[in-house]
């Protein structure tokens, strides 16, 4: 039995980037990885929160290989329509939207994208209908 065929296109979410380089199987992975404005919002903050010099190098250098290497999607007017019905669900599901707005809003944009979204962290988009979670297997801690 062949195993299901591996979608062209698919949203990494911030924690999935971050952990790219430690990923044991990259074909876990669509053969197009794309990101979101939001993952790159989410990702400047980084350097700008840490006082320390070398941590602060690391995550800069860690950004601009994201915005280098990937086309960023917009958070656009469908995305922000669709990040309504991702704050509903999470209300329904009793989690505080404001708590998980990156992940709403990343979410939101993989809805509206009507692409699937991978991530180390499922139990972050719990309770959102009708998105397309791929689980990423986290690396093994070295």
């Amino acid at each position: 039995m062949s195993s299901p065929a591996r979608p062209t296109r698919g949203i990494l979410d911030t924690s999935t980037v971050i952990l790219l380089g430690n990923l044991e199987d990259p074909a876990v992975l669509p053969t197009e990885p794309l990101i979101t404005a939001v993952t790159l919002a989410e990702l400047s903050v980084g350097p700008l929160v840490t006082d320390d010099p070398g941590e602060r190098a690391a995550r800069q250098a860690h950004l601009q290989r994201a915005e280098a290497d990937f086309q960023a999607l917009a958070f656009d007017a469908d995305a922000a329509r669709a990040f309504g019905r991702v704050a509903a669900c999470l209300r329904r599901a009793g989690r505080k939207t404001s708590a998980r707005t990156y992940d709403a809003m990343i979410a939101a944009t993989a809805l509206s994208s009507d692409l699937p979204l991978y991530t180390c962290n499922p139990s972050d988009f719990e309770g959102i209908d009708d998105l397309q979670l791929i689980a990423v297997p986290v690396p093994a801690a070295e």
